[in-house]
């Protein structure tokens, strides 16, 4: 009996059409729960935000029929949960008098770029491995993306990190484009290299440590993390992309001497980081004890209201509407999961956490399925992005790890961020569609075929 290859397309509607029951049932929960009564714009945000979940469905459904039909329902659903804690945010800001209360209606139109670079990167980019061709020219655009705030009259700096660029009235963080070409680029490198990165070296501890001559790649991402660091105050970043390559270097070898070496450079540079870098120094010490630096300048203040928020909120959370998390400075982006915690519970915490678990492990299913050592590679770096940067945001707001700066994918405030996990999943999803695809299968000769014939007469 012959396999059917399933698409499950329409498995990916179903799920998209829940996903929009979480997204317009929570923007209209904080109406009632704010003011009382169902939003005004209800019909227009709803049927909005419907469009464009409706126009990235029938784009991976004429583009990548075969691709996986998990991964959008749950970008979707992320997204539609964070444009209505954001609302949430704008009204509690309203209330009180502040100006810029407007972050839902702009974040909105950032979905809307993203969902449609989503849609020009798969109807543009009709096999991954294209891609591989790009693999130094990935890895200079990204060094020139991230020197791009140090120019004069284009960079900006922001609560001390200079990772912005302002232009026509428009501000850009350029990093999260470089973080999507550093994976392009480590995986091309990855993939043609892989063999020399891999022979044996010195043997320390039951562990093959790696050759001198082989330490080039991993030195050279530890001088740019350490750049980024340094000159532009960014931790988050900074432990973002040398963890990002750490993680994609091992894969590639499977071998635990590079984790050893990258362990100890990262624990070298984060002591000196400490003694050297004011920024991260602060940061260490709102960790070890947020409640000594309360009331002084910079404080911990932000981090004391987020974890007093959410022990707050307790199981099921106080309801939209009954908190005030607002108290937390920059709720809306760096701290938009405490807001969650406050309002929504632990419950829903664990379930946004589930949400992103779900989209790391669909990635790292593509990997395990896809037919070419690039696209398994690549696969591995995109998910290597939401799993860090969850591990990072999350950890940090919680009191886990120290605070590091970075947003929490689709769901915080942030047109950078967004725009540019949009095309990630644009990315998995491509990987993913060549990986399901069915193998064309040769057909057979048939018995009175002229090739038959000749068979038969030898």
């Amino acid at each position: 009996m012959d396999f059917v290859h399933r698409r499950r397309r329409g498995a990916e509607l179903f799920l998209l059409l829940l996903a929009l029951v979480v997204g317009i049932g929570a923007y209209a929960a904080v109406g009632l729960g704010v003011e009382g009564t169902i939003p005004a714009d209800i019909a227009a945000y709803g049927g909005w935000l419907t469009a464009l979940v409706v126009a990235a469905h029938i784009a991976v459904r004429l583009t990548a029929p075969y691709a996986d039909p998990v991964l959008l329902p749950l970008v979707a659903a992320l997204n539609g949960l964070g444009l209505a804690v954001i609302h949430r945010l704008d009204l509690a800001y309203e209330a009180k008098g502040r100006d810029n209360h407007d972050f839902a209606q702009q974040q909105l139109i950032w979905m809307t770029l993203g969902v449609v670079l989503f849609i020009g990167t798969l109807f543009f980019l009709r096999d991954h491995r294209t891609l591989q061709r790009f693999t130094y020219t990935s890895g200079l655009a990204a060094v020139v993306l991230l020197l791009l705030p140090f120019l004069p009259f284009l960079g900006r700096e922001i609560n001390g990190a200079n990772i912005w660029i302002s232009f026509a009235g428009f501000s850009f963080q350029p990093g999260e484009v470089a973080k999507v070409l550093l994976v392009i680029a480590f995986a091309g490198y990855l993939v043609l290299h892989r063999d020399a990165l891999a022979l044996a070296g010195t043997r320390v501890l039951f562990v093959d440590l790696p050759r001198g001559r082989d330490l080039g790649p991993i030195l050279a991402m530890f001088a740019i993390a350490m750049m980024v660091l340094v000159f532009q105050n960014d931790l988050g970043s900074s432990l973002l992309f040398f963890c990002l390559f750490l993680a994609m270097l091992y894969v590639a070898t499977e071998r635990p001497g590079w984790l050893v070496v990258g362990g100890l450079l990262f624990a070298g540079g984060a002591t000196a980081a400490y003694f050297a870098v004011g920024n991260v120094r602060n940061r260490f010490n709102f960790w070890l004890d947020p409640m000594a630096y309360y009331d002084q300048s910079p404080g911990s203040g932000q981090l004391v209201e987020s974890m007093f928020g959410m022990a707050w909120g307790g199981l099921i959370g106080r309801g939209f509407g009954n908190g005030m998390p607002d108290r937390v400075p920059y709720a809306e982006s760096d701290f938009i999961l405490s807001a969650i915690g406050e309002e929504l519970g632990l419950t829903a915490v664990m379930a946004v956490i589930v949400c992103y678990g779900l989209i790391v492990e669909r990635a790292l299913r593509i990997a395990l399925i896809s037919r070419d050592g690039f696209g398994k590679l690549l696969a591995v770096g995109l998910g290597s992005i939401f799993a860090l940067q969850v591990f990072v945001v999350i950890g940090g707001v919680t009191g886990l790890i120290p605070l590091t700066g970075l947003t929490t994918p689709f769901l915080s405030y942030g047109g950078s961020s967004l725009v540019a996990n949009w095309v990630v999943v644009a990315l998995l999803l491509r990987i993913s569609e060549q990986a399901r695809r069915p193998v064309p299968r040769l057909e057979e000769p048939e018995p009175d075929s002229e090739t038959t014939q000749v068979v038969r007469v030898l």
